[in-house]
């Protein structure tokens, strides 16, 4: 597979990933988008809102919106948050919408963004009790790209050590004592969800509790 042909793949998946949860999001009361995330500090709207502006801006837009928050991370995405925030839910949730097939992001590193929106599509369904699980195809390409880097997460420092095995896909990572689970669950810690370390088994499953 070529890389231009693997990228064009990897952006399928997002756009149909953002697609799907607009889709689950659809049918909420206002008082269910209150609802905490995962995400400490955000509800269910701020992360479909941090989702919508993750997808609206390019490499010199981010660089110039970082820049303006003197580096600070937290003050970025709270702006950009706000930015993309609509007066309703609803609101939200079309811009969202609006979205779904943008091919624009920060970096060329199209695994990275893939994770963004099948991590964030769990931190809200969770709290919900969504049960969509992200096809395979989908969260393999992100635990591949998770377990061998510390960029948008520090999946590489949680994998590092450790041999990780999916249950239900082919994704395999890494020597040394054994950490197992969906490939779902495998991402989810790699991105610092503990609530998911109670689905690992395996010598290395303790390991992966005291990382994250």
């Amino acid at each position: 597979m070529t890389k231009t042909t693997e990228r064009a793949e990897t952006w399928s998946l997002i756009h149909t990933e953002r697609a799907a949860l607009a889709d689950e999001l659809s049918g909420l009361g206002d008082a269910a988008w209150r609802t905490p995330s995962l995400c400490e500090g955000w509800t269910v709207e701020d992360v479909v809102a941090h989702l919508t502006a993750g997808a609206s801006l390019g490499r010199w837009a981010w660089l110039r919106s970082i820049a303006g928050a003197r580096l600070d991370p937290d003050l970025h995405n709270a702006r950009r948050l706000a930015e993309r925030r609509g007066a309703t839910p609803a609101e939200t949730l079309a811009r969202f919408r609006g979205v779904a097939t943008s091919s624009v992001a920060p970096s060329g590193h199209t695994a990275a963004w893939l994770g963004e929106v099948v991590v964030h599509g769990q931190d809200v369904r969770t709290p919900l009790g969504l049960s969509r699980t992200p096809p395979v195809a989908a969260t393999t390409a992100v635990a591949r790209f998770f377990a061998t880097r510390d960029f948008t997460v520090s999946g590489r420092s949680v994998a590092r050590g450790l041999r990780l095995e999916a249950t239900d896909g082919p994704f395999v990572h890494g020597d040394g004592p054994v950490v197992r689970g969906s490939t779902l669950a495998l991402v989810m810690v790699l991105a610092g969800r503990a609530s998911f370390c109670g689905e690992l088994t395996g010598d290395g499953a303790a390991v992966v509790r005291d990382r994250v």
